[in-house]
């Protein structure tokens, strides 16, 4: 299969040599009386070899199938699809300034026609010439950091970020944005909460579900409304952006230690949990929903501290399960552990002897449940006050996922088991409510 004829086989690709056509040209197809004009599209390599694709000039993409009465001719040159960034905007000085940081995912992604799915494929200044709107917003400081799908970012990028985004907060700028794919954004945007401590500006994560390549892509609006709220939020948090409902409407600001991806696909993917909505971004507008929030103040001295353990684990406990991963991971020089229990707090009888080796080789074992809402209270029931009495520390509301990367945090820290213990159950970025919201 070459470049040329990316994605077509068989009877398809057949046609189209005969026709002496390639990906890109401008053709004419027709079949049964009708005629069809437009541009010859790629395939990705698992589709059939039935039929060939076509966009129209209404922006439309169109099969049509290898029937024996298609025919196909060239009627322009071959032009193949490519994207080409605007020269750079002049700075205006009545602008605020903020530094846009990309590392990959579906916001910064193209269409790859050889499997169908999406790719990291642009540049910041790919993105920023994509929505020439920003130009009115802010002044711009792009940087490239990675380019990688979220679920290969790890704890090493988690560093590099806090340092990158330190660096331009250092460097004066009123925001920052980092672009990032949404499947483990959640797990950055709390990392990022413990790392980047005082704060004087925000710093907004921003992903999107769909491709800017599709009709129905959010980056456009997401990029938007994070940059005006780094620009001139009043706020200075980690914060995720992104559409508040399924309609281009708004975005909310959520809390980077209070929030969930509880959809794979749907535009309002993320919500927050135990928490409420920090602000809403809607047009021009942006307005503050609640008061417990940290105040932007550009007299305020940053405060980086981006290290990490690699030495955490996170577990879920389920019916059957076997107390021997716990085993495992104590067995490995694991120094902490954050199980994810039932209910208010609770696994089964059968992993305490586990879980008391851990505690008797100085694992700090943190219990958070399952549930999607409330805290854990292991005081109610005799499995959790069994717990607690072998060492297990629970960590109130904290959402597993923040609980782990905090333990990640805190052992990156901290040596004594008592220290870990201390911060552990300390609200430190907004992890921890002191009452439930229901």
């Amino acid at each position: 299969m070459t470049e040329e004829m990316s994605g077509y086989r068989g009877k398809a690709l057949g046609i189209l040599k005969d026709s002496k056509v390639q990906v890109g040209d401008v053709v004419r197809v027709t079949m049964g009386g009708e005629t069809l004009e437009g541009t010859l599209m790629p395939r990705y390599e698992l589709a059939d070899d039935e039929h060939i694709v076509i966009k129209l000039r209404n922006g439309y993409n169109i099969g049509v199938e290898t029937s024996p009465s298609l025919k196909v001719e060239g009627v322009g040159a071959r032009a193949k699809p490519a994207f080409t960034s605007l020269l750079p905007v002049e700075e205006k000085e009545e602008l605020p300034t903020v530094a846009v940081v990309s590392t990959g995912g579906t916001i910064a992604s193209r269409i790859d026609y050889r499997t169908g799915a999406v790719r990291p494929a642009l540049t910041s200044e790919d993105i920023l010439s994509a929505v020439p709107e920003l130009s009115d917003i802010a002044n711009l400081r792009a940087e490239v950091l990675f380019a990688l799908l979220s679920e290969n970012i790890h704890i090493p990028q988690w560093a590099a970020m806090a340092k990158t985004a330190a660096k331009h907060i250092e460097g004066k700028v009123d925001g920052v944005v980092i672009c990032h794919g949404t499947d483990t954004m959640a797990y950055t945007s709390a990392a990022l909460s413990f790392a980047l401590q005082n704060l004087p500006v925000p710093v907004v994560l921003v992903g999107s579900q769909r491709s800017s390549d599709r009709p129905s892509s959010d980056a456009a609006m997401n990029l938007i409304n994070a940059v005006r709220a780094a620009a001139s939020a009043p706020i200075a948090e980690v914060v995720i952006g992104m559409h508040e409902t399924i309609s281009d409407t708004a975005t909310v600001l959520l809390r980077g230690t209070k929030v969930r991806k509880l959809h794979t696909s749907s535009r309002d993917a993320f919500k927050p949990v135990n928490s409420s909505p920090l602000a809403r971004v809607e047009g021009c507008k942006i307005s503050m929903l609640v008061d417990d929030y940290v105040r932007r103040d550009s007299g305020r001295k940053l405060v980086l501290k981006a290290e990490f353990s690699d030495k955490v684990a996170l577990v879920k406990f389920h019916p059957s399960f076997n107390p021997r991963v716990i085993k495992w991971y104590v067995d490995e020089g694991y120094r902490g552990i954050i199980l994810e229990g039932t209910g208010l707090g609770h696994v089964g009888e059968n992993c305490f002897p586990a879980i008391e080796k851990a505690a008797d080789k100085g694992v700090f074992v943190g219990m958070c449940s399952q549930c999607m809402c409330g805290r854990v209270n292991m005081k109610v029931y005799d499995t959790g006050r069994d717990l607690l009495r072998l060492g297990v520390t629970p960590l109130e509301d904290t959402s597993s996922e923040t609980a782990f990367v905090k333990l990640s945090w805190v052992l990156g820290q901290y040596r004594d088991l008592d220290d870990v213990r201390r911060v552990m159950t300390t609200n430190i970025a907004g992890e921890i409510d002191p009452r439930s919201v229901y």
